[in-house]
């Protein structure tokens, strides 16, 4: 046997030789190629260190767990867009609604820009927007104190703005608080029952203003009309001519209303009376007992007797 050679097997990359090389490859181009190369080789040794790393079984007897990488065609492995969830049905009916193209018409509707709308309509809104604006502001308050309004008592600044907005009245808290003979609220129920008020009196704004607050008792009731005292009893002097003629007017209708629950007292207690006489008399009318006699019995002299098979009352009857 001959002495073994050198190799005679070609390197990597075999080594070009010009006298075989057809076509010439520019520098670019040869870097390219080997760039694919490279990556080439690392796909081989990655897929075969997997390969065997899944045939190698454990200490059990079985294959590793091992994390599936996401760009693996594996069916386990995860996938890349997660899927949308699906509208439940039972929702109903989804409109999609663009709301900086819609209108609010100020109705409870929503209009489409591609709607028209009425200019008569919008110029209202605006306008009972702007009122409404303007109705809730503070009022103002002026840098020289002589143009501010002052409470009418004490001439303080500090003014109550309910009582300014609501009931037109100048009252700082104070002053409020220390005179309620003046100016403490009264119910529409005491205005009617004290000072003798009708119901179209006290709903008119001009006459007596009201304010309105959340009943107390039950937020279904009706809401409570509060009403400051000094207006209802200016009112009311005005109405009965002085607060002497208020009292006799209230005296009056005391009596006739205490005359007229009497007689309503006397009439069902009459009623009464009727209905036990005549229980009492009907009672007496059934408990009366009535004689069941037999028939006559034969007697001496003509006389016969008859006997009841109730009470054993007996009566003589003459016979004929």
């Amino acid at each position: 046997m001959s002495e073994a050679g050198p190799s005679t097997r070609p390197g990597t990359p075999p080594p070009r030789n010009a006298a075989n090389t057809e076509l010439q490859l520019t520098s670019e181009q040869v870097k390219r190629v080997e760039l694919n190369r490279l990556r080439a080789k690392a796909r081989q040794r990655e897929k075969e260190a997997s390969s065997a790393s899944s045939s190698a079984l454990n200490i059990n007897k079985k294959r590793p767990l091992t994390v599936t990488s996401a760009t693996s065609t594996s069916p386990t492995a995860p996938s890349r867009v997660e899927p949308k969830l699906k509208r439940d049905s039972r929702l109903g009916k989804y409109f999609d609604y663009d709301l900086s193209k819609m209108v609010n018409s100020k109705g409870g509707f929503l209009v489409e820009d591609n709607k028209d709308v009425d200019e008569d309509l919008k110029t209202k809104a605006r306008e009972r927007e702007r009122q409404k604006a303007m109705q809730s502001l503070a009022p103002p308050i002026f840098l020289d104190p002589s143009k501010n309004p002052k409470c009418e008592s004490c001439g303080s600044m500090d003014i109550d703005p309910l009582y300014r907005k609501v009931f037109r009245v100048l009252v700082c808290h104070k002053c409020k608080n220390e005179k309620p003979e003046k100016y403490s609220l009264l119910t529409k129920t005491e205005c009617k029952e004290d000072y003798l008020l009708t119901d179209s009196e006290l709903r008119d704004e001009e006459l007596l203003p009201h304010h309105l607050k959340a009943n107390p008792h039950k937020s279904t009731f009706a809401n409570m009309m509060l009403y400051c005292r000094f207006q209802v009893e200016e009112f009311a002097w005005k109405k009965w001519g002085s607060p002497e003629a208020l009292d006799a007017e209230w005296q009056k209708r005391s009596e006739l209303k205490k005359k007229t629950k009497n007689k309503k007292f006397e009439q069902s207690l009459k009623e009464l009376r009727k209905r036990t006489r005549e229980g009492v008399w009907q009672k007496r009318k059934d408990a009366e007992h009535r004689h069941v006699f037999s028939k006559p019995s034969a007697a001496e002299g003509g006389i016969a007797r008859q006997v009841c098979h109730e009470c054993g009352f007996t009566i003589e009857v003459e016979e004929f």
